[in-house]
C-alpha cells in the first residue's frame, strides 16, 4: 500500500471516534491488551509520563516533551488527535513517525486488526508504543485519550502520572458529576507510581486520594506548591500581540522563576505551567537532569520543537487572528477570562462545533455582543453550521453561516477593522481546518 492508501484504510476501516462519535468508542482495554501481546508487550519497552485530564493534558505534554528533549533525551510524543496529518500524533524528538513506518506497521497487521475488531484509536496507541520501543526513546510522555481508566494507552506503568483537571466533558461515556469523572480519570494512578494533581477541586480531592492510597502512590496537588503569574510589564518582549504570555513561578510561596515566555498565551495555560513546575520538580527527584536553561528554551520553542498549534495562537495581525480550541465549559471560561484582559475594537467570533457536545449550553456563554460567523468542523461529527445558526439565534445571537472555516474567517476579516479581534473557537476539528487552510493556501496567515 502506499501511505495515502494506507490512511485511506485506517480512516475508513477502522471505527475512528473523532469522526463518528460514540459507535467508536470502547469502555473496555482487552483489544490493547492483546494487541500489545501480539506485538511482543512494545508498552513495557520504554519509560513514560501518562496525563489526563479534561482540559490541558495536550499542552502539558507538549510543554515536557520539549523539556526532556532540549535536556538531551530522546522523547516519545504520543498525543490525539491530529490537527493536519496523522503522523502528529506520534512524534519523536518533534519529528513524526516516517510514513514508510505506518504503512509497514499496518500492512504487517490488517489482519489481527479486522479479526479482532480494533479501533482507530486502539491501533494508533499500538503503532505508537512499538515505535517507541523500536527506536529505544529515553522516555515517552503519553496522553490519555479520553478518560484515563478504560483508555487504550492506560496499558503502560509510567515513572509519573500526571491529572490536570477535572470539568464536565464525554459526559455521555464518563459520568454526569465531576466526582464519576475523577474516577475514570483515577484509573491510570498505578501501585506506587507518584501522581500529580494540577487542579485541587472540592469534587474530585477525594476521589484522587482514595485512589491514590489503594495503589499506595504518593499523590502531589501541584496547585499546593506552585503558583504561575503573568507578567504584564514584564522585561521581556511586551505582549503587545495577542499570542504572547510572560510569567513567573513561586513556588511555597517563594519567587522561583521569573520573566519565562510562552507562545501558548491561553489563560488556563497559567494552571498547565503549576502542573508542568510540578512534574518537572517530580521527575527530577526521580533522576532525570533537567536544568533552568532547558526549562525556559523548552516552554518558548515548544510549538517548534513539538508542532502543537491551535492553543490561544496568533495567525494574523490587523486584525488579530487567533485560534482557540476551548470546546467545553471550563475551557470557554478561561477564554473569557482572556478576552477580558485583552484591548481590542470590536470581536468577532467564528464558531463551529461537533453534534455531540451541549452547543446550546456554550452558546449561552459566548459574548453576546460579539459578530458571529457561524461554519462547521469538516467531519462527520460536525455539526451542520445551519443547525448551529438556528440554535444561536434562539439562544437571541444572529450572525453569518459559512459552508466553510476559510469563507467564515474572509468574512470576518471583510467586517473587520484593523483594531478588531477575530477569534476561531469552538472545537480541535475547526482549528485543524485553519491549519490545513493555511498549509493549502486558502488561508493567509498574516501574523
Amino acid at each position: 500500500m502506499t501511505y495515502q492508501e494506507t490512511l485511506d484504510y485506517m480512516f475508513n476501516s477502522l471505527p475512528m471516534y473523532h469522526r463518528i462519535g460514540k459507535a467508536a468508542y470502547k469502555a473496555d482495554i482487552t483489544n490493547t491488551v492483546e494487541l500489545m501481546t501480539h506485538l511482543g508487550n512494545p508498552e513495557r519497552g520504554f519509560r513514560s509520563i501518562h496525563i489526563a485530564g479534561t482540559n490541558g493534558k495536550g499542552s502539558v505534554s507538549h510543554f515536557l516533551a520539549s523539556i526532556l528533549h532540549r535536556s538531551g533525551l530522546k522523547v516519545g510524543l504520543y498525543t490525539s488527535p491530529h490537527l493536519i496529518d496523522f503522523r502528529e500524533r506520534i512524534r519523536i524528538d518533534g519529528v513524526m513517525i516516517p510514513p514508510e513506518r505506518v504503512v509497514d506497521f499496518i500492512e504487517r497487521n490488517c489482519s489481527f486488526f479486522e479479526a479482532h475488531d480494533l479501533s482507530f484509536f486502539e491501533m494508533t496507541v499500538g503503532m505508537a508504543f512499538e515505535y517507541f520501543a523500536a527506536e529505544k526513546v529515553d522516555i515517552a510522555v503519553v496522553e490519555v485519550g479520553m478518560g484515563g481508566r478504560l483508555d487504550s494507552t492506560n496499558v503502560i506503568t509510567p515513572l509519573l502520572s500526571i491529572i490536570t483537571n477535572i470539568s464536565f466533558d464525554h459526559t455521555q461515556f464518563l459520568g454526569d458529576t465531576l466526582a464519576k469523572i475523577a474516577v475514570e480519570k483515577a484509573g491510570i494512578i498505578k501501585p506506587q507510581v507518584p501522581v500529580i494533581i494540577g487542579q485541587t477541586q472540592p469534587e474530585t480531592e477525594s476521589v484522587f486520594r482514595v485512589k491514590a492510597a489503594e495503589e499506595g502512590a504518593p499523590i502531589i496537588f501541584a496547585d499546593h506548591h506552585y503558583k504561575v503569574y503573568e507578567e504584564l510589564n514584564s522585561p521581556l518582549q511586551p505582549s503587545s500581540s495577542f499570542g504572547v504570555l510572560n510569567f513567573s513561578v513561586e513556588k511555597n510561596g517563594t519567587p522561583f522563576f521569573s520573566h519565562l515566555c510562552s507562545p501558548m498565551a491561553g489563560n488556563y495555560q497559567l494552571k498547565n505551567l503549576v502542573t508542568l513546575m510540578q512534574a518537572l520538580e517530580i521527575l527530577q527527584m526521580q533522576g532525570f537532569a533537567i536544568g533552568e536553561t532547558a526549562i525556559r528554551q523548552g516552554i518558548e520553542r515548544v510549538i517548534a520543537d513539538t508542532g502543537l498549534h491551535g492553543r490561544w495562537e496568533q495567525i494574523g495581525s490587523k486584525p488579530a487572528v487567533v485560534c482557540e480550541t476551548a470546546h467545553n465549559e471550563d475551557g470557554i471560561y478561561e477564554m473569557l477570562a482572556k478576552l477580558r484582559e485583552l484591548k481590542y475594537s470590536r470581536l468577532h467570533i467564528v464558531y463551529g462545533c461537533v453534534n455531540d457536545k451541549d452547543y446550546r449550553y456554550i452558546l449561552r456563554l459566548l459574548p453576546p455582543e460579539a459578530d458571529y460567523h457561524f461554519t462547521q468542523p469538516s467531519v462527520p461529527r460536525g455539526l451542520e453550521v445551519s443547525i448551529l445558526a438556528d440554535a444561536a439565534r434562539e439562544e437571541g445571537i444572529v450572525g453569518t453561516a459559512h459552508a466553510t472555516v476559510a469563507e467564515a474567517i474572509a468574512d470576518a476579516r471583510a467586517k473587520s477593522l484593523p483594531d478588531d479581534l477575530i477569534l476561531v473557537t469552538g472545537s480541535i476539528f475547526l482549528v485543524a481546518d485553519v491549519f490545513a487552510g493555511i498549509a493549502a493556501g486558502s488561508i493567509a496567515n498574516t501574523k
